[in-house]
């Protein structure tokens, strides 16, 4: 049976407090499926501890608002988070975000962020797979982790779906890449959502972590990429399928990964510590 240890204790990095200037982050959230009101605090806490990043809000207006003055300036950070989820950017925003990532901008997708945008072209390339707002097999083939290498599979259905949220066990599929170097091999995730048959380009991605979605949960019976950088022109894409809600968040491999992720996005390096309490393969670790 997996355990699951909860710590009270802050988490610390193993190293000191980074001495040199925060990195400046900018994260994007005001709709979507998922309660962003609750994550994007936590994500703005989790990637802030610590001291290396320093984090701006810009939230868009709601649900057939008024967009005319929803325009970040995305030129002015080395790396955006995405934590949104809903209606098309006004062209000039998706213009500029484009041209933001293709010349070397850091992009993080997190969770259900992959679940929006199905018509723009260039952000399903950004994101390589995505899921829901009616994807299927016309928004690219499913993509699924078999014998130790990325298979893509072009057959009909609809691309985006999860079963029971449950812990699970990711297994890491690149010790060396510098987002993953030093995790478990394998480590137990705290209950969360398991995106599959996630459906898009899947193209210019490298597979770092996968899960089993187990058929007794509802999953696929496949070993599915929940964690995967992307190459889009000269940007550095990281794509976390993981965190659904505070639950999820909470794990310490969650908490990893999307630090060291999104300073890989911003600088192509992760000079970051892992923290001091890791998940291992049948134990979830929770702050």
């Amino acid at each position: 049976m997996f355990r699951t240890l909860q710590f009270t204790l802050p988490i610390f990095f193993a190293a000191s407090v980074f001495a040199a200037a925060p990195l400046e982050c900018l994260i994007i959230d005001g709709q979507n499926n998922h309660k962003w009101q609750e994550t994007t605090p936590i994500l703005k806490k989790q990637l802030e501890e610590g001291g290396l990043f320093a984090c701006d809000v810009v939230t868009s207006p709601p649900a057939k608002g008024d967009f005319s003055g929803f325009n970040p300036d995305f030129a002015k950070y080395p790396v955006v988070v995405s934590n949104y989820n809903g209606e098309p950017w006004p062209q000039a925003v998706m213009d500029n975000f484009e041209k933001f990532v293709r010349n070397g901008g850091g992009f993080v997708s997190y969770h259900a962020a992959d679940n929006a945008f199905p018509e723009w072209k260039a952000f399903n390339q950004m994101i390589a797979l995505g899921g829901w707002g009616g994807r299927d097999e016309k928004s690219g083939p499913m993509a699924r982790f078999r014998d130790g290498r990325l298979v893509v599979e072009a057959k009909p259905g609809k691309g985006g779906h999860h079963g029971q949220r449950h812990e699970y066990q990711i297994a890491t599929r690149d010790a060396q890449h510098p987002i993953m170097k030093g995790m478990p091999r394998l480590w137990m995730h705290a209950k969360d959502e398991l995106y599959d048959s996630m459906r898009g380009p899947a193209e210019n991605m490298h597979v770092l972590g996968t899960a089993l979605s187990k058929t007794e949960f509802g999953g696929t019976g496949e070993h599915e990429p929940l964690l995967f950088t992307v190459k889009y022109g000269n940007g550095r894409v990281f794509h976390t399928m993981l965190g659904h809600d505070m639950e999820a968040m909470n794990c310490t491999g969650f908490m990893v990964t999307l630090r060291r992720g999104t300073e890989w996005a911003a600088t192509g390096k992760v000079k970051q510590k892992l923290l001091r309490d890791l998940p291992s393969a049948d134990r979830v670790a929770t702050r």
